[in-house]
């Protein structure tokens, strides 16, 4: 395979950091829909329409933000190993699959919160239980808001009981009328992993709560088992976490790419903070609920992600004083 002489320069390690980092990204029902090749310094981020959910996101929306959230994560071990990305979005129109391609753009020295952020990328999980707590420390807090801005989304916090509880509601309605459609059901099925099955794509036993548990919360999880698997993850606790929206300005294939990138450094800094995230896509997949919520929740933007953020343990010293440190500019 030929190089470029600057990929020389640079060495393979901040290229295979970057490659095992994008397959880290959560995406929708754990399908990693996407496929993260480099090609002599070039990194191409390419969307895999076989694992399209035809019934529950037929638009693509939903896969174009997971491929998005696998970008950041890209971007991210390039800089924590020294190098700067240069990202092209969407470079030919010819091939609609290539969501991106990267390249590196000189050295660059990482800084404290990027050295963080990247210490986190293996260890994020997504979380779909109840929380220990809420976030409750106001410093993180600014600084998810500040990590949705920096990649051109918009963390709406909801700190209004009314505009949780109709929030919540939202969810509610709209995961009892999916639980009863047959093409949904099997979709679903396809993508969870029974107890001690062998690791891949898709949601294993181990990451959801059992059905019976996870009616009895304001914000329900998805039924993942449908009466086939039974979720084995314990709660952590009764709270509900703090609730946000993820928005966007537009609603296109760039605004979506934006989302998930935005949404993966959201995540990131949560978890350097010792706080996890559970997520609520059930009412975006409704185009009727998902104008309305953002008309009414969002002030007319564009819902890309309803998440709850908390703690599902109590927060360790040595991880908050690094976090602080790193936030000291917010």
């Amino acid at each position: 395979m030929k190089t470029s002489s600057e990929h020389r320069f640079i060495g393979r390690e901040p290229f295979e950091a970057a490659l095992r980092a994008g397959e880290c990204a959560p995406s929708v029902y754990g399908t990693r829909p996407w496929t993260i090749s480099d090609t002599g310094g070039r990194i191409s981020l390419r969307a895999d329409p076989d694992r399209r959910l035809a019934a529950a996101d037929p638009g693509s929306r939903e896969l174009v933000i997971s491929c998005g959230a696998a970008l950041y994560n890209v971007r991210l071990a390039l800089r924590a190993h020294g190098v700067r990305p240069r990202v092209a979005l969407l470079p030919d129109p010819e091939r609609p699959a290539l969501l991106a391609e990267v390249r590196a753009d000189g050295p660059a020295e990482p800084g404290v919160l990027e050295r963080l952020l990247y210490g986190a990328v293996e260890r994020r999980r997504t979380h779909r239980g109840t929380f220990l707590s809420d976030v409750g420390d106001v410093r993180l807090m600014r600084a998810l808001s500040a990590a949705a801005a920096a990649e051109g989304a918009v963390l709406h916090l909801l700190t209004d009981d009314s505009a949780v509880r109709s929030l919540a509601g939202l969810v509610t309605a709209a995961e009892h009328l999916q639980r009863g459609e047959r093409t949904r059901g099997e979709e679903l099925a396809r993508w969870v992993r029974p107890p001690g099955g062998p690791p891949g794509a898709g949601v294993r036993a181990e990451d959801f709560p059992p059905s019976e548990g996870a009616a009895e919360t304001p914000f329900p999880g998805r039924d993942y088992g449908r009466g086939g698997v039974r979720g084995l993850l314990a709660p952590s606790g009764q709270a509900t976490g703090t609730v946000a929206v993820l928005t966007t300005a537009e609603d296109g294939r760039p605004a979506h790419l934006a989302a998930g990138q935005a949404l993966q450094r959201v995540l990131l800094t949560a978890a350097a903070g010792g706080v996890s995230a559970a997520f609520h896509t059930q009412p975006l997949e409704e185009p009727l609920l998902r104008a309305f919520l953002g008309e009414r929740l969002c002030r007319g933007a564009h819902p890309q992600m309803v998440l709850r953020l908390g703690r599902t343990r109590p927060p360790e010293r040595a991880q908050q004083d690094a976090l602080q440190n790193a936030l000291a500019g917010f």
